[in-house]
């Protein structure tokens, strides 16, 4: 028997229906994204920067806005009057694009709408952590297309930073998308006016301090993703949601899949026993007789769950900022406190976790 193959055909159908602005010239976004993030102006400047050939990779963890954002983009080029059919967006974890290189989906493109080689256009190539050597062909476009703009994003960022750094010296600018700050969770929560109220010079007023301190208790519990300030079932089950696609999909796959670690119990036990001590000091010695981990592993897997975005290595640093060279111990915080409540229950405000995760 002879294996089917997907078709151009198949491709260019699919193309069509991921870009649905080709047709209606709008992007339409759910009513809860509406709202862009606080670092959406510094992005767009990036990706609509025609002169500079560079691509823009978005990175961040997972769940943190990062699709929704390259389309908040794609709605800013179609504001300023960028052609819709010169906007390319691809999602490589999308089954049919398997196996497809990016020239090859880049071609299929221009033959759609018969682009020159020498049209100005703008590509987004969204999960791109799904393309085996990613950071090697998105290179060659940048190289070989100079009237291209091209954004990655990706949130298996172990393949993201480490990579983008070996191969794309020169050619990729990293903007990083963290969880949501307690600032964009109030305008989010639509707390904003009813708590703060703006004072000259520019100062902020607290209209009520006891409000105020519940939103920044739920907002450590559960307020770094943007979908969970929406969501009543998120917050009622964090830990169905935020664990089971954030944590459990970095420790039990992508990891896994980009390093060949083998033994993801371990992985998972660490993970744990650094969330659940989040903020406190520690030293190899000591999380490796508490986790059972060697301390050589445990130095690689530290690189990599910070490397995904999950932890925070904070080292001591003497008055010239520079690092104690003999220390022993350092801090390991999670980059997102949301993952603990997930992981442990929330947290209340008398709880002795707060101080941590404040």
């Amino acid at each position: 028997y002879t294996m089917r193959q997907v078709t151009e055909t198949e491709i260019k159908k699919r193309l069509a229906f991921d870009n649905p602005w080709w047709e209606s010239s709008e992007v339409d976004l759910d009513p809860s994204q509406t709202q862009p993030r606080d670092y959406f102006g510094p992005f767009f400047r990036l990706v609509s920067e025609s002169d500079v050939r560079r691509a823009v990779i978005l990175m961040g963890p997972r769940r943190v806005g990062k699709t929704v954002m390259i389309h908040h983009a794609i709605r800013g080029l179609i504001e300023a009057a960028v052609p819709v059919t010169n906007i390319l967006y691809l999602s490589l974890d999308t089954p049919i694009y398997n196996g497809a290189s990016l020239e090859r989906l880049l071609g299929l493109f221009a033959e759609l709408h018969g682009h020159a080689r020498d049209t100005e256009l703008y590509v987004f190539f969204d999960e791109i952590q799904y393309l085996k050597d990613w950071e090697v062909h998105l290179k060659s476009l940048v190289d070989s297309y100079r009237r291209i703009r091209f954004v990655g994003s990706g949130s298996a960022a172990a393949a993201l930073r480490l990579k983008s750094h070996e191969s794309g010296a020169g050619r990729f600018t990293d903007f990083l998308l963290p969880p949501l700050t307690f600032a964009e969770y109030l305008r989010f929560a639509g707390l904003e006016e009813e708590l703060i109220r703006p004072d000259e010079n520019p100062r902020y007023e607290v209209k009520d301090y006891e409000l105020l301190n519940d939103a920044f208790v739920d907002y450590v519990n559960f307020g770094g993703y943007p979908e969970a300030v929406f969501s009543d079932a998120i917050r009622r089950d964090p830990a169905r949601y935020i664990r089971g696609d954030i944590i459990d999909k970095v420790l039990l796959r992508d990891l896994p899949s980009l390093y060949g670690i083998g033994d993801i119990q371990e992985l998972n036990s660490l993970f744990t026993t650094l969330a659940y001590n989040t903020a406190s000091e520690v030293s190899y010695e000591g999380l490796s007789q508490s986790s059972g981990v060697s301390k050589n592993t445990l130095r690689r897997y530290l690189t990599y769950l910070e490397a995904a975005f999950l932890v925070r290595r904070v080292h001591r640093v003497d008055q010239n900022a520079r690092r104690f060279k003999r220390a022993t111990t350092f801090k390991v915080y999670l980059t997102n406190p949301s993952m603990r409540a997930a992981l442990f229950g929330t947290a209340k405000i008398e709880d002795d976790a707060m101080a941590s995760l404040a």
